[in-house]
């Protein structure tokens, strides 16, 4: 007979998998074509996309698939990662077009769609996806368990980003042996072990029930204490972790591998899981009496964020995350709890929110606006133009309630607009919303292809239509090819994924106008695609007869340097001859 604990572990187990809620009905994205046209509701075309978005996660599973799958042809994969390590590493979710598992994205996800989901979780419910919502989040969260199997243990990666990149095909062929790595308190791992912490207590808020902006929406309705309580110990675990020496990121403590996401910074990543484990413990009950108190944790953070100069105008994504302590702690200092009180009070925090926000909507910081609308950092959108774009706009939104003017908000809705389709290529960057959307994403597994050598021609259209994936999206003139290669435009990814899910569930509670999507008739896209080719890494430019950007700096600087020459030459022979002439008049 089964012991107590054995059969708890078990129960335990299962409902991880399936997660806690079972959908009141099965939602199936619907045809692109009902993406068009005014024939179905706004709120409904809202909650089609947050409903999309969602379904893009369970096409990203890893492991055995749950017998609820939706994805038909999906299949079970990489069963046996780190087995001949001696850690269960199933499960889980590819991170982006092919099938690499890595933490560090992948709890910045999770760290983010929590936090949406606590902030705007009435958007979930209106949509009647708060069980989709559980299933999403616990299929990441419990394989995030599986990496961080002890204390001072995190997994970072299962799988070799170089043997990746050189297959192409389904889910049932995936080169083995796949590789995994790990941290530990002698290798340490300062950003990975502060990044789950905070994806950890993120989500243990958000399970707890506790809000984080009780004037603008109540949390996504998940309340399960006794799994809350889980994910604070796994939190509290690797925040400790975090403070361990030497402070390092992953990448300088494990050098010479070839990381699919090489971080550059650990303070803010610290500064973050400090702000995050003060929440969490606060809803876990934890008081002013408590070791360590909630006040400890954001004293922490605040004084991070002077002594480290986390006030810089960078973006937010899955390498870079100063820009979200200040409006968290906005939102924490505006709660009045009396457990919590960042140092300054809310004038001070909505200061510095606004010093950041106030630089991208003014672009008089890094960021500017392309041609079209799309906010621009050069460095960083370059590869995913969309994603610090969108994650930009999730702080808007997250922030607006708390705007110290109601002016500032109305500034807040271009972003939003130009990736649904209010754009110069009149496409909506979203894989499956509309007749016009991307046909043919950067993804393995639904492109139904096994030549790695003509993945844009075998076969010319996807297999199957990966719903609710966001692509990198166009270049810095606005421009989409929609070719299935050119990875910097076309290629999806969990946390391209993420922003979008928290500006849907906010769309579905607030909006009245449905996406502007709805408006393209089909065909627009095909008539404002440009000719020619892409000029980006998947498309040197010089296989199509333009020239790089690294090319035409040095050709600048060329044609500088022998310019400079031929003036110098031309001022020689004018002195020159300007001294002949007074000569022969002596």
């Amino acid at each position: 007979m089964l012991s107590k604990s054995l059969i708890a572990l078990a129960l335990t187990a299962a409902g991880r998998v399936i997660g806690q809620l079972t959908p009141s009905t099965v939602y199936q994205p619907p045809d692109p074509t009902s993406g068009y046209g005014s024939s179905l509701s706004a709120s409904t075309q809202w909650s089609n996309l947050l409903g999309n978005m969602l379904w893009f996660y369970e096409a990203q599973r890893s492991g055995r698939l749950p017998s609820d799958n939706r994805v038909s042809w999906r299949n079970d994969s990489c069963l046996t990662d780190g087995q001949e390590y001696g850690v269960d590493l199933t499960g889980g979710y590819y991170d982006a077009g092919d099938y690499i598992k890595a933490t560090y994205p992948l709890a910045f996800s999770i760290f983010s769609v929590c936090w949406g989901a606590n902030t705007y979780g009435d958007g979930y419910a209106n949509a009647n996806q708060t069980a989709y919502l559980d299933q999403m989040l616990r299929w990441g969260l419990d394989w995030l368990m599986k990496a961080h199997p002890g204390p001072n243990t995190v997994y970072i990666q299962a799988g070799d980003d170089s043997v990746d990149n050189n297959y192409w095909g389904g889910d049932q062929d995936i080169p083995s042996p796949r590789p995994v790595w790990q941290v530990n308190s002698t290798i340490t791992g300062t950003d990975i072990a502060a990044r789950m912490a905070a994806a950890f207590a993120s989500c243990s808020a958000l399970y707890n029930g506790f809000s984080i902006t009780p004037s603008t929406s109540k949390p996504a309705p998940l309340s399960n204490s006794t799994y809350a309580s889980t994910l604070l110990n796994h939190a509290t675990q690797l925040y400790s972790l975090s403070q361990q020496t030497p402070l390092q990121t992953y990448t300088t403590a494990i050098p010479g591998v070839d990381w699919a996401y090489a971080s550059s910074s650990y303070q803010d990543e610290q500064a973050l899981a400090a702000v995050m484990m003060s929440v969490a413990a606060t809803a876990g009950g934890a008081t002013s009496s408590s070791s360590p108190t909630p006040q400890s944790y954001l004293d922490t953070a605040t004084d991070m964020w002077s002594s480290d100069k986390l006030n810089q105008d960078v973006v937010l994504n899955w390498d870079s995350v100063s820009p979200a302590v200040p409006i968290l702690l906005t939102q924490i200092a505006s709660l009045g709890n009396s457990n919590l009180h960042p140092s300054g009070g809310s004038s001070k925090w909505q200061g510095e929110s606004e010093t950041y926000l106030d630089r991208v909507v003014n672009e008089n910081g890094r960021g500017y606006l392309t041609k079209g609308g799309l906010l621009w950092y050069s460095g960083d959108s370059d590869l995913a133009s969309l994603n610090p774009a969108m994650n930009a706009a999730m702080l808007l939104f997250t922030y607006a309630p708390m705007a110290t003017s109601s002016s500032k908000t109305s500034q807040y809705q271009g972003q939003w607009d130009y990736a649904l389709g209010k754009n110069p290529m009149s496409a909506p960057y979203v894989v499956g919303s509309n007749p016009n959307s991307p046909t043919n994403p950067h993804d393995a597994k639904s492109s139904g292809g096994s030549d790695i050598d003509n993945i844009d021609t075998s076969p010319v259209n996807s297999t199957h239509i990966l719903y609710g994936a966001a692509v990198g999206g166009p270049n810095s003139n606005d421009q989409f090819w929609n070719i299935r290669s050119d990875w910097p435009e076309t290629e999806v990814a969990l946390d391209y994924n993420a922003p979008f899910l928290t500006l849907a569930a906010y769309s579905v509670l607030k909006a009245t106008d449905p996406p502007f999507y709805t408006s393209l008739a089909p065909g627009v896209y095909a008539e404002a695609k440009p000719g020619g080719m892409p000029c980006d890494p998947a498309f040197p430019c010089k296989s199509h007869g333009g020239l790089s950007t690294a090319a035409k700096i040095v050709l600048a600087v060329v044609i500088t340097v022998v310019g400079l020459i031929i003036a110098g030459l031309l001022a020689c022979f004018l002195v020159r001859a300007k001294r002949g002439r007074k000569r022969s008049l002596l």
